[in-house]
């Protein structure tokens, strides 16, 4: 993609890497027109790429939207290319809705910076008054949940508790819910 997809951050911010954006844009639009190698660009590709931050770079809230409309394009693609197993990855993330707050996934070590326990246990409680209760939750709420950090045991690792939140969001589009 030649040209600015994007307006750039501010001259006192940084946004995401111009070069990385269009390389990512440019595989999912050609996945997305070809049909590209199986799985090589899916709706969780598009939720979880991440991009390096750059002086001069695109700015960070317009990519983010036009990935958020991306994602929703292969979500619809791919419920239309035949059931999944994401009956499956619904029941899981149920269970896990289950557990006692402090305890839903694995803890830090050392110093390693993790998420807060309570802040991450109050997003699952919405997430399960959504699911199980039917109150109003958005989709966009659980992909821009940020969590404040926790060193050590005091916080739960961040992978778990994010690839559960990509599974959440794949269970919302899925139910039709976001």
């Amino acid at each position: 993609m030649s040209g600015e997809l994007f307006h750039r951050a501010g001259a006192l911010r940084k946004g995401y890497d111009r070069s990385q954006v269009e390389d990512f844009l440019d595989r999912a639009k050609q996945v997305w027109d070809d049909g590209g190698p199986p799985g090589s660009v899916t709706s969780w590709h598009v939720r979880t790429v991440g991009f390096d931050l750059r002086r001069r770079g695109y700015d960070v809230a317009a990519v983010d939207e036009a990935l958020d409309r991306i994602e929703d394009a292969f979500v619809q693609r791919e419920e239309r290319a035949g059931p999944t197993s994401w009956r499956e990855t619904e029941e899981a993330v149920l269970a896990r809705l289950e557990r006692q707050d402090g305890h839903r996934f694995p803890r830090g070590r050392g110093l390693r910076l993790g998420y807060r326990v309570d802040e991450v246990d109050a997003l699952c409680e919405r997430v399960r008054g959504h699911l199980v209760l039917g109150e109003s939750l958005h989709v966009d709420d659980v992909r821009a949940s940020v969590f404040r950090g926790s060193r050590g045991s005091r916080g739960y690792r961040e992978a778990p508790v994010d690839a559960y939140l990509d599974r959440v969001v794949d269970v919302m589009r899925r139910r039709g819910s976001g």
